[in-house]
């Protein structure tokens, strides 16, 4: 995590953008707390708090579709090649597919306050064959309202602690 907060401290708004994409990804990257930092930095004016929203949201919706895109080109092939040694057998994917027809966008929605939930989801979209418009539509919704919450949450403590001083 330390070194996650050094890039922030050091590059500004492109490691924010680089590590929340990496993050959705999927690569051990501590998500919140990033913006919670963030919303810190601009609580003491080293960040802007609009230009973090803004910043965070592109991040985390480049990193959304990067999965998605990575779920529908090579998803299935790789499923369909590796599941068996994960116990993933044509009839569960097949289960979790019908799952995720009738839940998937909910499940985009909500899924960005679980962690492990939000990167699967985007595969998963992918994998799926989920329009990429209604896909973009619920993503981009999920992402604005987990960077806003997420960044507030930073903002307000940095400006409380601020004030015990």
């Amino acid at each position: 995590m330390e070194w996650a907060i050094s890039m922030i401290t050091q590059y500004g708004y492109i490691a924010i953008f680089a590590l929340l994409a990496l993050g959705i990804i999927g690569l051990p990257v501590p998500d919140e707390i990033i913006m919670v930092f963030v919303g810190y930095l601009s609580s003491i004016m080293v960040l802007n708090y609009s230009v973090s929203i803004l910043v965070s949201f592109i991040g985390a919706m480049t990193g959304m579709m990067i999965s998605y895109t990575l779920g529908k080109k090579l998803g299935q092939p790789l499923v369909d090649k590796h599941g068996k040694w994960v116990g993933l057998t044509p009839k569960r994917f097949a289960r979790v597919k019908g799952w995720f027809a009738r839940f998937g966008l909910w499940t985009i929605l909500f899924g960005y306050f679980i962690p492990g939930v939000r990167h699967a989801t985007s595969y998963l979209s992918g994998l799926s064959a989920m329009p990429v418009r209604k896909y973009m539509l619920v993503a981009s919704a999920g992402s604005l309202v987990w960077t806003l919450i997420f960044i507030s949450i930073g903002y307000i403590a940095g400006a409380n602690i601020l004030l015990l001083r």
